[in-house]
């Protein structure tokens, strides 16, 4: 698995190495709404902003994460982030994660797009045999989307991430193995199918 800064192009939205050129646009992308809701750490300023896109370089620079830029394909703007994370290469396995995207591309074809970029390079190109998701166990809307996409279930890890406010958290884990693969690229197409249709 030789994990590399790639980009990655849809029709929709591109996924480009996250640098911090990207901070500004991001934080303008990110400031209406509360859409760090789900965040151990809430992003809720620009300096914030900064430090998250540090922290993820700094994984990238350990060779344990890889960070995204989303970019919408119609502006050019960044609309949010995603990445590899928890990178195993001996096991040949990485965990998708750290994704947001602000508010007004929610529920628009931007993430199942994004998705289907990681997973296909992933298991396509990286040689991937298992990616892996975790969400909050309170996050109904990202547990929904996961169960949409075709992952596995694994179980729940208690008390397993303190957040800001004091409480803590019950990660629910999820995988897709290389041999799902092929089915959940199905799933991922067929629903941007129906968002370009309108449906």
């Amino acid at each position: 698995m030789d994990i590399l800064p790639v980009t990655l192009q849809g029709r929709t939205v591109r996924l480009e190495p996250l640098t911090f050129s990207h901070v500004r646009a991001l934080w303008i992308a990110a400031e209406p709404g509360d859409i760090f809701e789900w965040f151990g750490t809430p992003i809720r300023s620009e300096d914030v902003m900064r430090d998250w896109v540090a922290a993820a370089l700094k994984m990238r620079d350990a060779g344990t994460g890889l960070p995204f830029c989303t970019i919408a394909e119609s502006s050019g703007a960044p609309i949010g982030s995603s990445r590899y994370g928890n990178i195993d290469r001996a096991n040949r396995r990485l965990e998708i994660g750290w994704t947001w995207l602000a508010a007004d591309w929610q529920k628009t074809a931007a993430n199942t797009e994004a998705k289907l970029l990681m997973l296909g390079h992933a298991f396509d190109n990286l040689g991937c045999v298992r990616v892996e998701f975790k969400t909050d166990s309170l996050n109904q809307a990202s547990l929904a989307g996961l169960r949409r996409l075709g992952a596995v279930e694994e179980g729940t890890l208690r008390k397993h991430m303190l957040c800001a406010d004091g409480r803590w958290r019950d990660s629910v884990y999820f995988s897709i193995t290389d041999e799902e693969w092929t089915a959940s690229r199905g799933r991922l197409q067929d629903r941007l199918a129906r968002h370009a249709s309108g449906g």
